[in-house]
């Protein structure tokens, strides 16, 4: 529940995705035992909420964010100056390239580089979730930054 707290700061949100990973992950062990269930409900966790951003980014739904009203007329200004339609457009489609690139990967490798890039969580810490050598972790992180790179080459 913290994990989706952090993330969406919405609690019935939270609630809701905390009991969908609790759905999936008895449904996945009525097939198969689960050997390191911490890391498998963070990888569940991981990919409902990957999801989730998905369909939001697809169905076009608006994401808002609290501002202080203080700010807002810097900001609205700083917005009308500095995103032209072309600007917005070229952020979409590099946005975009670099999901299909992440999608691109295994899965323990994106995962791993999300967690790291992105949720900002320390190599040591990743390394025990999964029950792997920190080196490892670093190889998958740049395993992905190299995918990227020259992935953006490519494109």
């Amino acid at each position: 529940m913290r994990f989706f707290l952090r993330r969406l700061q919405n609690t019935s949100e939270a609630e809701d995705m905390t009991q969908e990973v609790l759905l999936r992950v008895i449904a996945a062990s009525k097939l198969r035992p689960i050997e390191k269930a911490s890391a498998f409900v963070f990888s569940v966790a991981t990919n409902l909420l990957r999801d989730q951003r998905r369909n939001a980014v697809r169905s076009g739904e608006p994401v808002f964010l609290p501002i202080d009203e203080a700010l807002a007329s810097e900001l609205e200004s700083q917005l009308q100056e500095d995103f032209s339609p072309e600007r917005v457009l070229l952020s979409r489609d590099t946005l975009a390239d670099a999901l299909s690139l992440l999608d691109e990967l295994g899965e323990r490798t994106r995962d791993i580089f999300i967690l790291f890039r992105i949720e900002n969580m320390k190599q040591k810490d990743i390394a025990a979730l999964y029950g792997i050598a920190q080196s490892t972790v670093e190889k998958h992180v740049l395993k992905a930054v190299l995918h990227l790179a020259t992935g953006c080459k490519r494109r």
